[in-house]
């Protein structure tokens, strides 16, 4: 649950560096996701490596949509991907 918030954190942090009218729907888009998985079983490692993983590519999809450097994800990297 801990490593689930600070990829939420870190993914929030992203959305700030996207165009200001984009914000609101990555901002939104992002916590229904986080929400959508909320029931995802914690004792299973593989489910949540993969949806890090995911969260971690999709942030990158936007980030370069955006043209926003994707060394701006190396911390949600370092989380996602240990």
């Amino acid at each position: 649950m801990e490593k689930a918030l600070r990829v939420y954190g870190e993914v929030l942090r992203l959305v700030r560096r996207l165009p200001e009218d984009t914000r609101p729907y990555y901002a939104k888009y992002a916590r229904e996701n986080f929400v959508n998985y909320r029931d995802v079983d914690a004792g299973d490692p593989g489910a949540l490596d993969e949806l890090f993983r995911r969260a971690y590519n999709h942030s990158i999809w936007v980030l370069n949509k955006y043209s926003v450097e994707e060394s701006a994800a190396r911390k949600l990297k370092e989380i996602c991907l240990g």
